[in-house]
């Protein structure tokens, strides 16, 4: 049986590798443990690492698999976690300098499920402040570095910023994001990545710091759509600690992952939302729903009752008020080191009367509805998931978001995955979003797949970092 290289191997690999015995776990762990400590000084993926568990973890899961204790296919396979996420009794410092000695109470559901699953955890990767960003920048704290352009600092995406290089940069095969406006989707576009944003109450929030309880989502950033569906299996599901999570069912999405898109009806944006995106992200756009089309996709043009930007300053209201309630105390705080681009942008709620967030609420279930009609007789709609390609670091306009395909998909409860669907000729990556009905993460995952089998682009890798310097 061919061996495979453990850094850069997928989920679904290592999981075959695995449960043939052909690799060990404890072999995979440290083959990474040491690509981080040689890569990520200059890539400042990870703000902890795990080292002494994660071995621990490792040795465990190979000793289990050669008993015969095998717990399932994710069993020895290693992930990191957004710094977000609550493992009791370690620090999880949301991005911010103030949380800096924050130590959790909890662990969270996610991360029970992961660690119930046999997954191995590497360590914590560095977020936005609050997640409250598009870009991935953290003013004291350290912005990732994308891995795609060794001679210019990029945006690596935010706010799972780290999380997107840590798996880009075979740092880590996976990771969990959370999107709260295309904070795993963002990340995932421009870093050349799978990231599936699911529906609002598929995944338990317990024991994530918040952002905004109505819009968080977590979801996994992944080399392949077959590895985010392995996840999504294990995360999704009720949660008596988070009651949104108790209107949904499981879900597997493997059984219907290769069923292929003969006969959908997958939709484009109207021609009106080509404006302001760049000419490398379109011609990579339709060269996406051309190759649907040849994959037997039927596909039409919905007529869309709002522009993308419509939903913009609405969601950002949303995400104020109920940001400024977890953190208002500490962004209204002077003389706490609080990322200076991230205080006006919490701020936003403080202004905001209980009156004028009802209706925000409100307008949103009206939308919602509007929109669900619009689209009620397609399976899915396309649209880039970036208006750009990764930007320098100190072209990001901070007053401004990158969001503007994807806040509308929390804003409207729908899920949505983003694939690579080509490069710049400077080789910098470009992503379709896949845009489906809420609780259809299935069809998502399945579109992907047929999209990411009839094109090479998940082959492609980040030049490799020897002449980075820190």
């Amino acid at each position: 049986m061919t061996r495979i290289d453990p850094v850069w191997a997928e989920v679904a690999e290592l999981s075959r590798a695995f449960g043939a015995r052909t690799l060990s776990p404890v072999d995979a762990v440290e083959a990474l443990l040491e690509r981080i400590r040689r890569r990520d000084p200059a890539l400042h993926a990870f703000i902890a690492v795990y080292e002494a568990d994660a071995r621990l973890a490792a040795e465990g899961a190979d000793r289990a698999i050669r008993a015969g204790h095998r717990v399932g296919p994710l069993h020895g396979v290693p992930i990191a976690l957004k710094d977000l996420v609550d493992l009791e009794g370690r620090v999880t410092t949301g991005g911010s300098k103030v949380w800096a000695e924050r130590v959790s109470p909890v662990t969270a559901t996610l991360a029970e499920r992961l660690i119930a699953a046999g997954m191995v955890v590497l360590g914590k990767t560095h977020t936005v402040e609050f997640a409250m960003g598009s870009w991935g920048t953290n003013t004291h704290l350290g912005t990732p570095r994308n891995p795609w352009d060794l001679a210019v600092h990029r945006t690596p995406g935010g706010s799972s910023s780290g999380s997107g290089v840590a798996v880009a940069a075979a740092l880590a095969p996976v990771a969990i994001g959370t999107d709260t406006g295309g904070s795993v989707r963002l990340p995932a576009a421009w870093c050349g990545l799978v990231g599936l944003k699911a529906t609002a109450g598929r995944i338990s929030t317990y024991g994530i710091l918040p952002l905004s309880s109505t819009l968080d989502t977590p979801g996994p950033l992944a080399r392949s759509v077959e590895d985010a569906a392995l996840i999504f299996r294990v995360l999704n599901g009720p949660d008596p600690r988070d009651p949104q999570t108790l209107a949904w069912a499981p879900v597997d999405p493997l059984p219907t992952l290769r069923r292929g898109v003969a006969g959908l009806r997958v939709g484009v944006m109207p021609d009106a939302e080509r404006a302001g995106v760049d000419t490398d992200v379109l011609a990579a756009y339709d060269a996406a729903v051309e190759t649907l089309g040849r994959l037997g996709a039927r596909i039409v043009r919905p007529a869309l009752p709002h522009r993308f930007s419509d939903y913009a300053a609405a969601t950002g209201r949303i995400i104020g008020a109920e940001g400024y309630r977890f953190v208002g105390h500490l962004v209204d705080d002077e003389s706490l080191p609080i990322d200076p681009h991230i205080r006006p942008r919490i701020q936003i709620g403080r202004g905001l009367s209980a009156r004028d967030y009802l209706l925000a609420l409100a307008e949103r279930e009206d939308r919602r509805r509007v929109v669900a009609a619009a689209l009620a007789d397609v399976d899915a709609l396309l649209t880039p998931t970036t208006q750009t390609p990764p930007i320098p670091i100190d072209q990001a306009d901070q007053s401004g978001t990158a969001a503007h395909f994807t806040r509308a998909v929390n804003y409207l409860g729908l899920c949505a995955l983003a694939v690579p669907d080509g490069f710049t000729a400077a080789g910098l990556p470009l992503s379709l979003q896949i845009v489906c009905h809420a609780g259809e993460e299935a069809m998502a995952l399945r579109i992907g797949w047929a999209y990411e089998q009839a094109t090479d682009w998940k082959q492609r890798r980040p030049p490799e970092l020897s002449t980075m310097k820190p």
